[in-house]
């Protein structure tokens, strides 16, 4: 009969073995976005978006202006 295995293998070396192998397996998996070769238009991006007589600002002040229960 032979004697006890020359390696032990302890259950912190497991756990530090699974977490390296789970980062791994995360880092190889990040794929970076790919670069946009459009410009990007400044003035379009600048441009104001809020429309202070729509439906949906009125209705908005409208309800916020019922009397608190």
């Amino acid at each position: 009969m032979k004697g006890q295995p020359l390696t032990t293998v302890h259950r912190r070396d497991l756990l530090r073995l699974a977490i390296a192998g789970v980062g791994a397996a995360a880092a190889s998996t990040v794929v970076p976005a790919p670069v946009s070769a459009e410009p990007v238009d400044l003035q379009d991006k600048r441009k104001a978006r809020y429309q202070a007589n729509s439906a949906e600002v009125q209705n908005f002040y409208r309800v916020n202006s019922y009397p608190a229960r």
